[in-house]
């Protein structure tokens, strides 16, 4: 290869591991050579030479591959892409079949350098995968709020916000009573979004009541149904109904159409999530786009820091949603 581009061997490792030291035209005549020759680099042996894997280790959720989570299976492709960008490959793993705790199955990575760090997702207060790997002084980043006491390597999104602004967008519409559909899921981004939707009905003046506030009956959708029936009837019903999901809205579809009025004419729904249903309902329904591509380019720049030994935020960061505006809302 150095034969071939005119240079030394040293020169062909900066040019593969460090292009800013070399100049630019002899860096393109190194590169035009590796691509008329059809070089590959010995991965396994600048893993050994710079102690870098190039690989992420993902925790992944448990999903059911008969009725799979649309919102993890778009991340996880948006995270591959965005290590895939930087030079890195994600390795998927879950704990030993039938176990439940994840720190062992982070261990084995660890002690067979396999990975370079962790992305976690679904992070939850007092989370013990959070805690484990910041004791073990290994780079992680994680897809949810990390507690005040760990390291503050999170992006998360801004739920508080993305409901506030469906609020913010249903007054703009006119509408002054606005109902909201929550889920009965003890899960911090659903208390944040019923958080965003008290916030943003404070700040447009809207109607307060309390009684314009849900809760999804866990396991139950006709009873679920019901309650978003009782609260249509009479002259004084909501005129728009913003929920903590997609699926919730789905309810709101079946109430508004059983009590024989219009979604979208007469009562405005409002998802969140915009998972691929929403495209396919009648009318399309308006929700919350979660930006996941933006979301797994911060954790793989942040993770990759650490891993470089480069200066790291000391904070997480909030990355805000906008709705994706359809004939639900009029």
């Amino acid at each position: 290869m150095a034969r071939a581009a005119g240079v030394s061997r040293q020169t062909v490792s900066n040019a593969l591991n460090a292009p800013q030291r070399v100049r630019r035209d002899t860096l393109a005549r190194v590169m035009e050579a590796i691509e008329r020759l059809g070089y590959q680099p010995d991965q396994s042996a600048r893993s050994l030479r710079t102690g870098s894997r190039r690989t992420i280790g993902y925790l992944a959720p448990v999903d059911d591959p008969f009725d799979p989570n649309p919102l993890m299976g778009g991340f996880l492709e948006a995270l591959v892409d965005a290590a895939g960008a930087e030079g890195q490959r994600v390795l998927l793993f879950r704990p030993a079949h039938g176990a439940t705790d994840p720190r062992p199955a982070i261990d084995e990575l660890i002690a067979g350098r396999q990975v370079d760090g962790f992305v976690l997702s679904d992070v939850l207060s007092g989370d013990v995968r959070v805690e484990h790997v910041a004791r073990a002084g290994v780079p992680f980043v994680a897809f949810g709020r990390t507690a005040p006491d760990t390291p503050q390597h999170w992006v998360d999104l801004d739920n508080t916000g993305a409901l506030a602004d469906v609020v913010a967008l249903l007054a703009a519409r006119g509408h002054r009573r606005v109902a909201f559909l929550g889920s009965p899921a003890d899960l911090p981004w659903m208390a944040d979004r019923r958080e965003g939707f008290r916030l943003g009905v404070e700040r447009h003046g809207l109607d307060t009541s309390e009684a314009l506030e849900l809760t999804a009956v866990r396991d139950d959708a006709a009873e679920t149904v019901a309650a978003v029936r009782a609260l249509l009837h009479g002259a004084d019903r909501p005129t728009a109904i913003a929920t903590a999901g997609d699926m919730l809205a789905l309810t709101a579809y079946e109430a508004i159409r059983a009590e024989q009025l219009s979604v979208g004419r007469d009562v405005a729904v409002v998802g969140f999530h915009d998972s691929p249903i929403c495209r396919l309902l009648h009318p399309p329904l308006t929700s919350v786009r979660l930006p996941l591509r933006r979301i797994a380019a911060e954790l793989v720049r942040r993770l990759l820091a650490q891993v470089r030994g480069e200066p790291v935020a000391g904070r997480g960061l909030l990355v805000s949603a906008e709705p994706v505006v359809r004939a639900s809302t009029g």
